[in-house]
């Protein structure tokens, strides 16, 4: 079956911040996320033929939480309308799906939470198994620092290669970064992304509508989401198997020498980690934006990244791309989307 082509054609966020003023339903954060898309589309509300939301109700202590923030869309009219218990980036996959299926020409998909209005560390817990981990209560850190020792104790990486990642982001020097006290040995403050709040909106459109809309569509070219076992015990938390599946998926037969790839990688060590499973040469500028360690925007930053990768192509920045996003503890769910400035790969044919 031959897809249609389908691309990015806009993208906005909220301010990844520690704290915000307003309620967990995240209306506050969308409307100006909307309102920028809608006037650098040139487009209205009524244009978007089909919504699909991502976030959770745990995190905001609410059931049905996605429906207060219908709120920021508006009552009338009804509109085509969808929502998934995770980051944002399923929501645009289901978007895709929709456009794909010929049934609408322009989507909008949007992800949000308040990561601050409780301690996410341990809310995280409840992602683990529900017999075996979550009755511990594990924060996620201490998850994570299981992992990172697994790695170093295999030889897979060193502290340096992870103060390394910190330091492309932060700008500080390694051996500084490796001075600092650890938070969960052997993690230190640079390894672990701060949890902030945020809401992120990313819009999809067929290629007709998307030619009508910009001068550059990120169109998609393979799209791909895989899953690992929830049972720690049972898989290397050394490697990502769901993300080298994602991967060649999404790839296809297409070069993984892409102009910019984004890893959502709240840990130093778990971009090491993806990076490795995607494949990706060391020619490849991984996370221009920052990634999630600027920032871990919890259910909006995986959709960031796909956002922020397309934004490279809609800017002229790069012409080929890929995205990553996770959902779950350790790198549980993975998902990847491979973007082109150009519809079609090396032999002429759609991927």
């Amino acid at each position: 079956m031959t897809l249609p082509r389908i691309a990015i054609v806009g993208f906005a966020h909220s301010p990844n911040v520690v704290g915000t003023h307003g309620t967990t339903n995240g209306v506050e954060m969308l409307i100006p996320c909307f309102a920028k898309l809608y006037a650098e589309l040139g487009i209205s509300r009524t244009d978007i033929e089909f919504w699909c939301s991502g976030s959770s109700d745990y995190l905001a202590g609410r059931a049905f939480s996605f429906i207060s923030a219908i709120d920021s869309i508006g009552a009338m009219p009804p509109i085509n309308e969808s929502h998934v218990e995770m980051d944002g980036a399923w929501a645009l996959y289901e978007a895709w799906v929709k456009i794909a299926t010929g049934e609408v020409d322009l989507a909008l998909a949007y992800g949000f939470g308040k990561a601050t209005a409780g301690d996410s560390d341990l809310t995280l817990a409840l992602q683990t198994d529900p017999y075996t981990v979550a009755p511990l209560w594990p924060r996620a850190r201490e998850l994570a620092a299981l992992q990172a020792r697994a790695g170093l104790d295999a030889g897979t990486w060193t502290e340096e290669d992870m103060a390394a990642v910190a330091a492309r982001t932060t700008g500080g020097a390694v051996d500084d970064l490796l001075a600092a006290d650890y938070v969960a040995n052997p993690l230190r403050a640079h390894d672990i992304a701060p949890y902030t709040d945020a809401a992120a909106a990313v819009i999809l459109a067929s290629e007709r509508r998307a030619r009508e809309l910009v001068a550059n569509p990120a169109f998609v070219t393979g799209w791909d989401h895989r899953i690992d076992t929830p049972n720690f015990g049972a898989r290397d938390l050394t490697v990502s198997p769901s993300t080298v599946l994602a991967a060649d998926t999404a790839f296809g037969g297409l070069s993984r020498a892409v102009d910019v790839a984004e890893i959502a990688a709240p840990y130093t060590h778990q971009e090491l980690i993806v990076r490795n499973a995607l494949g990706l040469p060391d020619s490849v500028r991984i996370n221009p934006s920052g990634g999630v360690l600027t920032g871990n925007s919890l259910f909006s930053a995986g959709l960031q990244r796909i956002g922020y990768a397309a934004t490279e192509i809609l800017g002229g920045n790069a012409g080929t791309a890929v995205a990553h996003a996770t959902s779950g503890p350790l790198l549980q769910q993975n998902m990847v989307v491979t973007l082109s400035a150009d519809a079609t790969d090396d032999a002429g044919e759609q991927n």
